[in-house]
């Protein structure tokens, strides 16, 4: 036993210091100055799997809430398909808003992890509906074209005041950015009462609108809420596998 202890003992320091040396968010994804994100395919894998962000396909994600007084859902699927964005194969994540049983907004998002754990938003397909029915949104982007670039959704190990891009995309003004605020939040929903939860900011310098994510380990999103604009809110009802 004293052994096994030993090895395992081991194995945590050297994750550890793997850890400590994984480039920061700041560093890979930066909000100041030029942004040149460097994308290696051979670096990345082709499971998003971080712990605040599992997207296993076939999983489903299911959350009530509202926007102003209006109530919604908000439903996500992580697909069975993959998309070839820079040469990485990305999972693709559909993404529906609905009112009153009616979907109003659905998104394709794209997302790759690297070797190092941080998960990296590759662009989205934004549908909106209009006149009746859902059309292609000015705000879709894709990395890699009309100057888009990728940025970090989620961080390998994130840390208090990290702050990151998360997407760059002047011409659809998808300048998303994020702040770390904590990582012992806590967060009641339908799903369950969760604790050491990461709690971020989200902001863009083009949209006065501020808010906030909440992140369990081994689950993901368990919560979102606007701060600063107009009232929205979201809470996690369930997720099936």
């Amino acid at each position: 036993m004293l052994a096994a202890a030993g090895g395992v003992t081991a194995l945590a320091l050297a994750i550890g210091a793997q850890a400590s040396t994984s480039p920061p968010p700041a560093k890979l994804a930066p909000i100041r100055g030029h942004y040149a994100p460097k994308i290696d395919p051979a670096n990345f894998v082709p499971t998003v799997d971080n712990p605040y962000l599992p997207y296993k396909p076939g999983t489903r994600i299911h959350f009530e809430g509202v926007s102003g007084t209006t109530p919604q859902t908000d439903d996500e699927v992580v697909l069975h398909r993959t998309k070839k964005i820079l040469g990485v194969t990305a999972t693709v994540v559909r993404d529906t808003v609905s009112e009153h049983g009616r979907a109003v907004e659905r998104t394709f998002d794209w997302y790759a992890q690297d070797k190092q754990g941080n998960v990296w938003y590759m662009g989205e397909l934004a549908l909106e509906r209009q006149n009746g029915r859902l059309v292609k949104a000015g705000d879709s982007w894709e990395a890699g074209v009309d100057g888009a670039k990728p940025g970090i959704i989620m961080p390998a190990h994130p840390k208090p005041g990290d702050a990151y891009r998360q997407e760059y995309s002047p011409r659809s003004k998808a300048l998303d950015e994020a702040r770390v605020l904590r990582l012992n939040g806590t967060a009641t929903v339908p799903a369950g009462h969760f604790t050491r939860v990461l709690v971020t900011s989200e902001f863009s310098p083009v949209d006065p609108e501020v808010g906030q994510k909440f992140y369990a380990k081994g689950v993901g999103e368990v919560s979102e809420r606007v701060v600063k604009g107009p009232h929205e809110q979201f809470k996690l009802i369930r997720v099936t596998h």
